[in-house]
């Protein structure tokens, strides 16, 4: 038999056809065809009328083996992966989409820019699967635990100097806080912890890690050791002392696991996004429209970067 001879057919389209022959033949009548086939009894009519003047093939839908209607222009294709192949080597699909639809006005989904790129064999970031860890339920309101961290990244990557930014993140809703800063002290420690407050409060607790800032590793002085304690407190442990704040150290990074996600995210996202603004450097006190920006970074967890960000200009 020659290959024009042969049909692919779908399940549903041989079990259809068997049914129109069974009507065809009086074995069954055309109302019972089309309650079995799911069809209206008025499309299994024009279904039968097809398969008598065509055969098998009228089973077929017309537009089997041609290109869909809906299909994306063979031009457009071509300027989105050389746009990406240009400009966003080392992005995501999800990014990539998003940046081409915001910097070049091309709307394309990321999952047809995905599949776009393996056709055409380029690279692109893909995330790596994580390893399986308990997973420790969200406090149960906003306020009763905040995780916060120190991100050490050269976020401008070579541009200017390095900086580290301080994140807070609410256990229970993802509420984001941030903050630049020239290194991870006790200023920058309670300067961010002041910038938190004054927009969301004071919270119950701090979930953090054993940084030398927040856990001296000296031993206690007299006076410590006279009240108590058995280790000595750093000036930020002092200072929630008196604001009446639990201090909480997580024994590894997974433990504090939000916060180390959501500076994932701003080490892949906000890099990127100071590389397009060309930032290379640190004023205080000056707007940025880059930063003032940075909430659609971590919109997906129903989270927003403070507008107060230390803001970044051109050198």
């Amino acid at each position: 038999m020659d290959g024009e001879d042969l049909l692919r057919m779908k399940p549903h389209e041989i079990k259809r056809l068997h049914l129109i022959y069974q009507a065809l033949e009086q074995r069954i009548s055309q109302k019972q065809a089309a309650e079995v086939a799911g069809l209206s009894l008025r499309q299994m009519r024009r279904l039968m009328k097809r398969v008598e003047a065509e055969g098998d093939r009228g089973i077929l839908h017309r537009r089997r083996g041609q290109p869909s209607n809906r299909r994306i222009a063979d031009k457009t294709k071509q300027k989105v992966l050389a746009l990406f192949e240009k400009h966003y080597p080392d992005y995501g699909p999800t990014l990539a989409s998003e940046k081409l639809h915001e910097r070049h006005r091309i709307e394309i989904h990321p999952e047809t820019l995905r599949l776009w790129l393996r056709q055409a064999g380029l690279p692109y970031k893909q995330r790596k699967a994580r390893p399986h860890r308990q997973w420790r339920p969200r406090r149960s309101c906003f306020g009763e635990m905040v995780q916060r961290d120190g991100s050490h990244h050269d976020w401008l990557e070579g541009r200017g100097p390095k900086l580290v930014l301080m994140g807070y993140i609410d256990d229970a809703t993802s509420t984001v806080e941030a903050r630049f800063y020239a290194h991870e002290g006790t200023v920058p420690a309670l300067d961010s912890f002041r910038s938190w407050v004054q927009r969301y409060g004071i919270p119950c607790s701090v979930y953090l890690d054993k940084h030398t800032t927040y856990r001296p590793p000296q031993a206690p002085t007299v006076e410590e050791q006279l009240q108590g304690r058995e280790q000595s407190q750093s000036q930020f442990q002092r200072a929630m002392s008196e604001l009446g704040v639990a201090v909480i150290h997580a024994h590894s990074p997974a433990a504090k696991g939000r916060i180390e996600r959501l500076f994932q995210t701003l080490q892949d996202r906000l890099v990127k996004e100071l590389r397009l603004g060309g930032a290379s450097t640190l004023v205080l006190k000056q707007a940025s429209a880059i930063l003032r920006d940075a909430e659609k970074f971590h919109a997906q967890q129903k989270a927003f970067v403070n507008e107060r960000l230390e803001p970044w200009t051109k050198s």
